[in-house]
């Protein structure tokens, strides 16, 4: 049986404080062992997962922006399949809504409620930096999104919230939750793109099983397009509790330590 693996990054595959994989090293080094593709699904964007696709060495597609878009290297597959432009060394499947509709949508948002919004949009390099824990570099890549706003929202109550919601589906838009930011999307989520990816990887090798590992909420999508889903705990050692479905597996240990043990528990099997 073949199989492919998705995974989330941040609180995931790699710690939500300091982004190390290095709990998870043994699990990699199975995966590549095994010859088992591992395709990074995150709210990051491109430029930012360019630099783990560099430090893992993987020369598999990955899914930026909350399903924004699938980058597919040339050549990877022998099949056919439909994507919408070529870049660099990608054929890319967009799926999202381009940044600049995103932003205006925010900016309605920000004249609407009367609560301190904050996008990264708003946000200079060192303050992104400071927000996320990010060093300037990774604060600077983190800003150069596609087709995800990612935005906070200060001194955050039910009716507020509730209202921002209304806001993004009067827009057509949709939105998701992440461990620390919202997420202001058009039609996309992991779930549909994963989906399109695992149908071509079927074209190529035939039958195979699916397996997403995440975190939070806005990985749901991608847990539910899965033959088998692990959600890994978070910081504080509980899972999140806003994922009720039975059918996903509750792996113990906090991200990437938890990732590790779910691919181990995976390929021993």
């Amino acid at each position: 049986m073949n199989y492919v693996v998705y995974t989330d990054l941040d609180g995931t595959l790699i710690d939500h404080d300091t982004y190390s994989y290095e709990p998870a090293k043994p699990a990699l080094e199975l995966l590549e062992k095994h010859n088992i593709p591992l395709i990074i699904c995150t709210s990051k964007t491109r430029a930012e997962i360019e630099v783990y696709v560099k430090k893992l060495n993987s020369p598999h597609p990955f899914i930026s922006e909350n399903g924004g878009a699938i980058f597919i290297p040339k050549g990877y597959f022998d099949v056919d399949y439909d994507y919408t432009i070529t870049y660099k060394n990608y054929n890319i499947i967009e799926l999202g809504t381009e940044y600049p509709k995103l932003r205006q949508v925010l900016e309605d948002i920000k004249s609407s409620v009367d609560v301190e919004i904050l996008g990264f949009g708003d946000l200079d390099d060192e303050n992104v930096s400071k927000d996320t824990g990010l060093d300037i570099e990774s604060a600077r890549l983190a800003k150069m999104r596609e087709y995800d706003e990612a935005f906070k929202v200060k001194g955050e109550e039910k009716n507020v919230a509730d209202r921002i919601i209304e806001i993004i589906k009067s827009h057509g838009l949709n939105y998701t939750r992440g461990g620390r930011y919202w997420h202001l999307i058009g039609d996309n989520d992991k779930g549909k793109a994963v989906e399109i990816l695992s149908d071509i990887y079927e074209k190529q090798f035939g039958n195979l099983q699916t397996v997403g590992l995440g975190d939070s909420l806005n990985d749901y999508p991608m847990l539910k397009s899965v033959d088998i889903p692990y959600l890994v705990q978070k910081p504080g050692g509980k899972h999140d509790d806003s994922i009720t479905d039975s059918k996903i597996n509750r792996i113990e240990g906090i991200g990437p330590k938890g990732w590790n043990q779910a691919i181990i528990n995976l390929i021993s099997r």
